[in-house]
């Protein structure tokens, strides 16, 4: 067994197998809320609609010590009793208690669950046939969906086969940016305790990914081609603020270092290049949203940071583009306001 020393130092959680004491059931959903109590209703709703029963299935609400709403509420009102929850005593970052929900969990297969995000009809009993024919794989996600704060329906991921089975090129292709979102994807505990918890380097941004390319460098991976976890993007979300910073983009290039152990020497160079260019021009789409949403600072910031990732021709030529509409917004109320100042010096003027 590789212990947290063995992987990366002692940022790797180790994760200790589940006691033997009795039988264990085969699914943990871990579900870590932070201030989300208004989305984890949905949440639980979504998860219990296909709840095969709490030998089969253990639900567990892990909150990071939230003080702006009462997930315990939630849970006692929904989950009515089946839900379990834990509140760590203070608050430790995303990061550590994702690792909590990894330690806490008994099941053979961990669905790590954002308190926001939710699972379409069909999901468990999909991904559990999916592992019950293919005991060779490690880990197995689906397409996602994209939903807004209200839970509208905004886009849809792109395909990574028009078949489900594994993916041969996998390593190589998750290695170059992440690919999926959180609530798509479902490990095997043994891989958790075998490879380690969340890498707690990474603070905002990029932690899933590290741990997706992890598991790609050591297992087989699945990939069903049906829509069937919903991914909530959220204003106010952890991610969000830390574009506004470029915080986010600090964290990816410490992903891509770390990442960088976890693929051939023979591909690593071509890997890193296209990451980083990758990240760069993720980093000037959002910019891009953020000016249309009237941001001016945070776009800044993911401009600035994405030039500083990158220097492909490509990156450069949009971060100009975007220049000149960052520089266009920053005088069109200056604008504005000079033709209005003129005209009120005119005569008649009211």
């Amino acid at each position: 067994m590789i212990t947290t020393s063995d992987v990366n130092g002692w940022y790797q959680e180790w994760i200790p197998p589940v006691e033997a004491s009795g039988a264990r059931p085969r699914w943990s959903v871990m579900i870590p809320t932070y201030h989300c109590a208004i989305y984890l209703r949905s949440t639980l709703e979504s998860v219990l609609s296909q709840d095969p029963g709490s030998d089969a299935m253990q639900i567990d609400v892990v909150d990071d010590c939230s003080t702006l709403d009462d997930p315990r509420a939630v849970v006692e009102e929904i989950g009515r009793g089946r839900v379990t929850f834990f509140r760590q005593p203070r608050n430790v970052g995303h990061v550590a208690n994702f690792n909590t929900c990894l330690r806490r969990s008994r099941g053979d297969l961990v669905h790590i669950l954002h308190g926001d995000d939710c699972v379409a009809p069909g999901f468990y009993a999909t991904m559990q046939r999916i592992f019950d024919d293919h005991p060779e794989i490690g880990a197995a996600f689906c397409q996602h969906i994209v939903m807004d704060e209200a839970g509208h329906w905004i886009a849809l991921a792109e395909l990574e086969a028009h078949a489900g089975g594994p993916i041969a090129d996998w390593l190589e292709r998750i290695a170059t940016g992440p690919r999926l979102q959180p609530p798509a994807m479902v490990v095997r505990r043994s891989v958790y305790e075998a490879l380690g918890g969340f890498d707690r380097r990474i603070t905002a941004y990029g932690e899933d990914w590290e741990m997706w390319v992890r598991i790609a460098s050591r297992y087989t991976v699945w990939y069903e081609p049906t829509a069937l976890a919903l991914y909530r993007v959220r204003t106010h979300s952890l991610a969000r603020q830390s574009t506004r910073t470029g915080a986010n983009m600090h964290d990816m290039a410490t992903v891509i270092d770390i990442i960088q152990g976890y693929v051939p020497l023979a591909l690593r160079s071509d890997v890193v290049h296209t990451a980083r260019t990758v990240g760069a021009l993720g980093a000037l789409r959002r910019a891009h949203r953020l000016l249309g949403a009237g941001d001016r600072l945070a776009t800044f910031a993911q401009a600035r940071e994405a030039v500083r990732f990158s220097r492909s021709p490509e990156v450069l030529l949009r971060a100009g583009y975007l220049s000149l509409r960052l520089v266009t917004s920053w005088f069109r109320p200056l604008a504005r306001w000079v033709g209005m100042s003129s005209r009120a010096d005119k005569p008649g003027w009211r």
